[in-house]
């Protein structure tokens, strides 16, 4: 927390298991308190790449693809 304040970042994904570690790692953990995956639908294996992650990851896969502006709804 900064000024009493969460920080959390979420992370739109689709097809990013070749990114999605990099990414992750890259993300200043220790002013984020949370993150959230929110997956559309990938077809590879983006979700269990990001499950398999430590620390504060919260992953959620939609069934069905919503494009980019739907997936960060």
């Amino acid at each position: 927390m900064i000024d009493g304040k969460k920080i959390i970042v979420v992370m739109p994904a689709y097809n990013a298991a070749k990114t999605v570690r990099q990414t992750y790692a890259e993300i200043p953990h220790d002013i984020v308190d949370e993150i959230i995956l929110v997956d559309d639908a990938s077809q590879d294996t983006t979700t269990n790449i990001a499950k398999s992650l430590k620390g504060n990851i919260i992953v959620h896969r939609h069934d069905q693809n919503k494009g980019y502006g739907g997936n960060q709804k």
